[in-house]
């Protein structure tokens, strides 16, 4: 008995020690990998006596731990602080430099800080966004300096009255020519800003998704979610009156009702923004990019030498001209196909709410009160647009399939916006066939029926607009991962193609109107023109994307 005591004390002693040893050499092992691994993204040579196999660091490389749900929802989000501000750069921001004293000719010069800055900022984000190496990340510190670029903006924009009054400008007088000057600075840097934001905020959810399309599908749509929410708080804001009550400081001898609403408006937004950046931010950390990648520039000699370079980083312009040259056929005509597209598109874009105070209701800017009415319903028009954009984006799947094919569906909305574009003409002749007047020959709003009209084709225009907003970036998006291109390079090469229509239009439209009698109509009736081009092309030359790329380019957003 004792013998057996002693035998099985000894057995148990030396499994503990096996285990020991086994623990010791596991420890050992892990050392040895975290010193090639070290060395490796150091750019340190790796010599032979570490002892680095490759199965020990395919070992190490495990894979990675899934991002939670919440943290892609906490990324999205900020997709709606950005667009409460252009919801009321559309809705509002018109008119405001109209009333500054700027002829409705000229107010569509003042939107080509927009284009300008969207084709020159946001594939320069998005090239070096892509190969930052900061300690904060690839992504974040763009966001960041946007977040900032935006506040400097807003306080531009909304105090350019106040500042231009104090600089010498007559309250009672139009132009007020330093006003206007405050203002399109603080315009052009707030086109800066939004597009410093947009683009490594579309990677850095592409970053968090990485090879998995579920989840892709799942942040994109999310993404379209809080866009459109966006959008509705945007518009809302634009639409309601009493909002300098909340701000009452905003309300000054060179800054009126609607001046201190349009402050009020843009207070709200960029509290919003920063809320939700600094939220994002402080939560989500980035993924880091994958090994092997077109950034990568050194490579382990295990020999012992230097670290031997692969590719040496090319000037962004460059690898633009590069990648425009390298463009495959299908590529090329979705940036026509995008590029008519947005010339139907962006006329509305521009003067939906003053079609709405010019020609629906009648007014004049700086003429009584109808003008001012019909920018609040335009506004009230663009909400209602974002509720169907946010509720079609999430349908937008299912919609493909039973258009037949994402090209057959982008076809068919444009074919609905060309009509859409064209039914404007047909509500403006009924509103100025059925102006009413007061005894005392005040204008009165138009009829409901009128109104109704309006405010339904706002409503239906945020079908095609969901799609624009989807399928031509996820189609982008897949092209650049067939070409090993970056995310960001790619959006910026796409985004050229709907900043260059956006130029002409701004050039042009003005001009244009002032041929027909200044209205809005002219520049309406090119972009049916446009939009028609542009399903004919869609459902006759794009291609159709693979069967097994269907899930991600529909739940795709902009």
């Amino acid at each position: 008995m004792q013998y057996q005591n002693r035998y099985k004390y000894s057995d148990q002693t030396l499994n503990q020690e096996s285990i020991l040893r086994d623990r010791e050499r596991e420890r050992e092992r892990e050392r040895r990998i975290k010193h090639c691994v070290v060395a490796m993204e150091g750019g340190v040579s790796v010599k032979s006596n570490t002892q680095c196999s490759a199965l020990q660091l395919q070992q190490q490389q495990s894979p990675p731990r899934p991002i939670p749900l919440i943290k892609i929802i906490i990324v999205a989000s900020i997709a709606a602080g950005i667009q409460f501000g252009w919801a009321l750069q559309l809705s509002l921001l018109t008119p405001y430099v109209q009333l500054l004293g700027i002829p409705h000719t000229w107010a569509a010069y003042i939107w080509l800080c927009g284009p300008i800055s969207g084709m020159l900022v946001q594939p320069i984000v998005g090239y070096y966004s892509d190969r930052c190496t900061s300690r904060f990340g690839r992504r974040r510190p763009f966001i960041a300096a946007g977040v900032a670029f935006v506040c400097i903006a807003v306080f531009l924009i909304g105090y350019a009255a106040d500042l231009g009054h104090r600089f010498g400008d007559s309250s009672n007088k139009n132009p007020k020519p330093r006003a206007i000057a405050v203002f399109v600075i603080g315009f052009w840097i707030l086109d800066v800003a939004n597009n410093m934001l947009q683009g490594p905020c579309r990677a850095f959810l592409a970053d968090l998704s990485g090879n998995n399309q579920r989840k892709t599908r799942t942040a994109n749509a999310f993404y379209s979610f809080f866009m459109a929410v966006g959008n509705v708080l945007g518009y809302a804001a634009g639409s309601y009156t009493h909002l300098h009550n909340l701000f009452p400081f905003t309300r000054t001898h060179a800054c009126d009702i609607y001046c201190s609403n349009l402050k009020s408006c843009f207070f709200l937004s960029i509290i919003l923004l920063i809320v939700l950046a600094t939220l994002a931010l402080a939560t989500v950390r980035e993924v880091p990019p994958e090994q092997g990648n077109a950034d990568d520039e050194e490579e382990i000699d295990e020999s012992g030498g230097k670290a031997q370079p692969v590719s040496v980083p090319v000037p962004f312009f460059g690898e633009i001209s590069q990648a425009l040259k390298e463009l495959p056929r299908p590529m090329w005509i979705l940036l026509l196909v995008t590029c008519l597209n947005w010339i139907a598109w962006f006329p509305f874009l521009l003067f939906d709410t003053d079609w709405m105070g010019r020609e629906v209701y009648g007014g004049k800017v700086g003429e009584g009160r109808m003008y001012d009415r019909g920018v609040r319903a335009g506004a009230l028009g663009l909400m209602l647009n974002s509720v169907v954009l946010g509720f079609t984006s999430l349908a937008v799947e299912l919609l493909a399939r039973r258009a037949g094919g994402v090209k057959r569906l982008w076809g068919c909305v444009n074919i609905l916006l060309a009509v859409c574009l064209i039914m404007t003409v047909w509500v403006t002749k009924k509103a100025e066939s059925s102006r009413q007047f007061t005894a005392a020959g005040t204008l009165l709003p138009p009829k409901s029926g009128v109104k109704a009209g309006a405010l339904t084709l706002f409503a239906v225009l945020g079908v095609p607009l969901s799609v624009t907003y989807s399928i031509p970036f996820a189609l982008a998006s897949i092209f650049s991962q067939k070409s090993g291109s970056g995310q960001g390079l790619s959006l910026g090469v796409l985004n050229l193609a709907i900043v260059i229509p956006q130029m002409v239009v701004s050039v042009l439209s003005g001009p244009w109107d002032a041929l027909f009698g200044g209205g809005n109509l002219p520049a309406f009736v090119v972009g049916a023109i446009s939009a028609a081009a542009s399903a004919i092309l869609a459902l006759t030359m794009l291609p159709s994307p693979p069967p097994d790329a269907l899930s991600t380019i529909v739940s795709a957003a902009h």
